[in-house]
């Protein structure tokens, strides 16, 4: 069976999107078997996976109000993972989603029929606590959250687990935290040094001890539209993404025995 998580963060620009398209790939090129869904409207994940939103035929919006089944939706890429890409038609289908009975569900529901098919489901969310990220919650197993380290970071971290905990303690009570993850981060900077102190501090066990540094490489790759691991494979974002990859399996092994 395989595992889904909700790559979120309310904040936005702290590599929410990096994260999810460099995963996937991460994954991929270790032969996991991978979805990641762009849940977002403004459809990064689907341009940096290689995917031009005008040509898409069938999208996450199409899914969500039940006009297509997924498998007919989804989208194999270069890189080896499966999209269920987006577009701004994303923002009408989440208006339509609040009509909706069972709302919150939609995206459980429709995962239910594919997550054995799959090692991992990742899905990028909104940098908001929208309808969209509240159906990410509920179905997902676990939250990775991206994590900028500066001065907002914890007040914007607290007001997340909050989220997450009233969705465990109401909808899903699987639901837990898969890790924080420290991205775009400079080791001469103090204050990214200090707020990695505090993190560490307060989440021994949550925080991945593999960080994403602030490289340029990894900021050129999506616009070249495709994962780090293919446009440089040996830069520092790319060995960085794979270390996280191999972390997360890592983890996942430790808590299966």
């Amino acid at each position: 069976m395989g595992k889904i998580i909700a790559i979120t963060n309310q904040k936005g620009g702290v590599g929410k999107t990096t994260t999810s398209i460099n995963l996937a790939a991460s994954f991929a090129a270790m032969k996991r078997h991978v979805m990641l869904i762009d849940l977002d409207p403004q459809g990064n994940a689907t341009v940096g996976s290689g995917v031009t939103k005008s040509q898409i035929k069938y999208s996450s919006d199409h899914v969500l109000c039940n006009q297509i089944d997924i498998k007919a939706a989804l989208i194999n890429t270069s890189s080896g993972f499966d999209l269920l890409a987006t577009n701004q038609e994303l923002i009408v289908a989440e208006m339509q989603l609040l009509q909706l009975p069972q709302r919150e569900q939609r995206l459980k529901t429709i995962l239910s029929s594919v997550k054995a098919q799959y090692d991992y489901i990742l899905i990028d969310c909104p940098p908001s606590l929208s309808i969209l990220t509240v159906n990410a919650l509920v179905a997902a197993d676990s939250v990775l959250i991206p994590i900028q380290c500066e001065y907002f970071a914890l007040e914007g971290l607290s007001s997340l687990l909050n989220t997450v905990e009233q969705i465990r303690s109401t909808i899903n009570p699987r639901l837990h935290i898969e890790g924080l993850l420290r991205t775009m981060y400079d080791g001469r900077n103090r204050l990214a040094i200090d707020v990695s102190s505090q993190l560490v501090e307060h989440f021994p066990e949550r925080v991945y001890r593999t960080v994403i540094p602030r490289n340029v490489r990894l900021a050129e790759a999506p616009s070249h539209g495709t994962p780090i691991l293919h446009y440089d494979e040996k830069s520092q974002g790319a060995l960085a993404y794979l270390a996280l990859a191999g972390e997360i399996l890592r983890r996942s092994d430790k808590a299966e025995t």
